[in-house]
């Protein structure tokens, strides 16, 4: 059912119309608050982490390539030393977690199953 049929199905009386702009709203409060708030701070807590990167971080990308973090190229792009002899160039956007965090992830994971 459209939001507008409900609307004219509840025309006959006052208080059934009411009722279903009240459960439409409280339906539209569930949605924000258990899905639309925890994305925008989750976006918002990678933002700050990437940051905050800084040269020597030990980090993980979404590839999941570990890697060392050598140098900046510019406020986008980062070099990442994935072995002793081999250099990776990356989007900030590309870096998903510090090692030791994907670590203690890990370990969680093994605690609980």
């Amino acid at each position: 059912m459209t939001l507008l049929s409900i609307l004219l199905q509840a025309k006959s009386s006052g208080a059934d119309m009411w009722s279903n702009i009240t459960m439409i709203g409280l339906i539209l409060l569930v949605f924000y608050f258990f899905m639309i708030r925890p994305q925008q701070a989750k976006a918002k807590a990678a933002t700050k982490f990437r940051e905050g990167l800084k040269k020597g971080d030990t980090v993980v990308t979404i590839g999941g390539e570990y890697g060392k973090i050598v140098s900046f190229e510019s406020d986008d792009t980062v070099i990442i030393e994935i072995a002793s002899t081999v250099k990776v160039k990356y989007e900030k956007a590309a870096i998903s977690m510090e090692a030791s965090q994907k670590a203690q992830q890990k370990e969680e994971k093994a605690t609980v199953a």
